[in-house]
């Protein structure tokens, strides 16, 4: 998954300074943004408000779009280093191509996990023929400093392990929740899980209260410690909590994120995760150059070209509070 903004703003994240160190009830908006040629995302991560939850860096929630007569995703080869990253999908397909090789179509509620270490290059796109509907969440995970440089590698699980109570089943997409552990490889102390809630559940379910964490809305109507959010939005929860109240009025899908707040503070511009603006700069003109990132082979189409990185040097500070 990329960020296609061509007016790519360096931005710095992380950093206990940005966490709540209690339990709160922060409604996050989306901004919308064009993902290739037919497809418009709400980026709820980074947000005006609120830059990372945990490890979380970067959130996007888009459809559903019927893209019957469109060509859907069409996202062309583009790079990434310092992080990892996740596709979700509630309906649709996505054809994942990758610099090491892997040529994988993921599948809803499919786990989709590309670690880019130092350096890799994907590309993102509808197969043809596809499926009408298209729904699903991209999401950035930072690698912490003594993983940033490992070696890029994907993973697909096909089938993940659930945690289930009445009206209520958890898909643990990565780390653990209620005993449940998903077989996706974290560098941080991580969750991330689907929620599936079948009208009229209320349930709590268990949390760490070492963690901070957030709701992503993706359907339906549902109240998250008593606060309706709608599909689209997110709900930033802080930290402090043992469980989470939900309450279902339609059959409802959201997404759980959280991790112990990410100590380090980072750099993030483009499709990029790095510590210095030095490191961003360095990264954009391999890419530009064609070196470090590799090829994507097999995608009918030229590579996304880099935007130009900003004049003003950003220098990273106050890490902790």
């Amino acid at each position: 998954m990329s960020n296609l903004d061509r007016q790519a703003a360096l931005t710095v994240c992380g950093g206990r300074g940005f966490v709540v160190a209690e339990p709160v009830r922060e409604l996050l908006s989306p901004r919308h943004v064009r993902l290739g040629e037919s497809t418009e995302v709400r980026r709820l991560l980074p947000n005006l408000g609120r830059r990372m939850v945990g490890a979380w860096a970067f959130v996007d929630h888009y459809g559903p779009d019927d893209i019957a007569d469109e060509p859907g995703m069409q996202v062309p080869p583009h790079p990434h280093m310092g992080l990892q990253t996740v596709s979700w999908l509630h309906d649709g397909e996505v054809l994942h191509r990758d610099s090491t090789g892997s040529l994988q179509t993921i599948r809803p509620r499919e786990l989709g996990l590309m670690t880019s270490g130092r350096a890799i290059s994907h590309s993102e796109e509808s197969p043809r023929p596809h499926a009408r509907y298209l729904h699903g969440a991209q999401l950035w995970v930072a690698l912490p400093d003594a993983h940033r440089q490992v070696e890029p590698h994907f993973q697909h699980h096909a089938d993940l392990p659930r945690a289930t109570s009445p009206g209520l089943t958890a898909t643990v997409i990565l780390g653990e929740l209620d005993g449940a552990v998903s077989p996706g490889t974290t560098y941080s102390p991580i969750v991330g899980a689907d929620l599936a809630l079948t009208s009229g559940t209320e349930a709590r379910l268990p949390l760490d209260p070492d963690f901070e964490y957030a709701v992503l809305a993706m359907s339906g109507e549902v109240h998250v410690d008593g606060v309706p959010v709608l599909p689209g939005s997110m709900l930033y929860l802080g930290c402090g909590r043992t469980e989470l109240p939900l309450r279902a009025a339609s059959d409802a899908g959201l997404m759980l994120l959280g991790g112990e707040p990410f100590e380090e503070e980072i750099v993030m511009w483009w499709n990029f995760v790095g510590r210095t603006d030095e490191e961003i700069r360095e990264a954009r003109e391999a890419w530009t150059t064609g070196t470090r990132f590799g090829d994507v082979k097999g995608y009918d189409g030229d590579p996304l070209p880099a935007p130009e990185v900003p004049a003003a040097h950003l220098k990273a500070r106050g890490r902790v509070r």
